[in-house]
């Protein structure tokens, strides 16, 4: 199963990812789409979106390896360490609704 995804469905998906994902910092929530990370994320997911392998483990795989920097750009987290749990299920369901959507 292969899709081609506009920029419109690509800003669709950045837009739902970065209104309801956040980091969790301090018990402060950073939504993705304040913190510009909403679009990069959702660039990094169309593949695997476009292949219908939106599974736990290709999200958070893809979380894992997607760098932010912290500190003024001193160190970097992997943003599966920023965000909670209940966000990494969360955009699962996100993407499994997309994909449907698709």
């Amino acid at each position: 199963m292969s899709y081609a995804i506009s920029t419109e469905l690509l800003e669709q998906l950045a837009a739902e990812i970065g209104d309801q994902i956040y980091l969790d910092i301090a018990q402060w929530h950073l939504y993705l789409d304040d913190a510009k990370l909403s679009r990069r994320l959702a660039e990094l997911l169309i593949t695997p979106l476009e292949h219908g392998q939106i599974d736990e483990h290709s999200v958070t795989t893809i979380l894992n390896q997607f760098p932010v920097k912290v500190g003024g750009g001193r160190r970097q987290m992997a943003l599966l360490d920023l965000i909670p749990m209940s966000c990494v299920t969360a955009l699962i369901e996100i993407l499994e609704e997309f994909q449907k959507r698709l």
